[in-house]
């Protein structure tokens, strides 16, 4: 399966082992068309890489749908 993500200006609390996780909720659809959502708590690439580009692209957020603005902000995982 392939997914399109986008990242959104949501950001959402995960408990996780006992200890609270930020993550940033990023929004796309599968490669058929199937709307879905992802809890982003890490992104990286490889070490020596020249990151420039995605830096620069990794700071693009938009607003997110209602039905993503509606999750609570801190969920239990």
């Amino acid at each position: 399966m392939n997914v399109t993500l986008h990242s959104t200006t949501k950001i959402v609390k995960l408990v996780i082992h006992g200890r609270e996780v930020p993550a940033r909720i990023w929004e796309g659809e599968t490669d058929s068309g199937i709307p879905c959502h992802a809890y982003i708590t890490r992104i990286a690439v490889a070490d020596g890489l020249d990151t420039t580009q995605f830096d620069r692209e990794l700071l693009e957020q938009s607003r997110p749908t209602a039905a993503i603005a509606a999750i609570p902000a801190r969920l239990v995982i």
